[in-house]
């Protein structure tokens, strides 16, 4: 029994468009992170 193949887009398989706010994430996330260790330094120092 074969059932029926339907070939279906990527856009419609995802169900609309993806949010590109990932990369916002990650940008933001990577900036406090260097802030943090900046901060460390000063507190601790070399």
């Amino acid at each position: 029994m074969t059932e029926p193949h339907e070939e279906v887009e990527k856009t419609e398989a995802r169900a609309g468009e993806t949010p590109h706010i990932g990369r916002y994430i990650l940008l933001f996330s990577t900036v406090i992170l260097v802030i943090a260790f900046i901060v460390l330094l000063i507190v601790y120092g070399l």
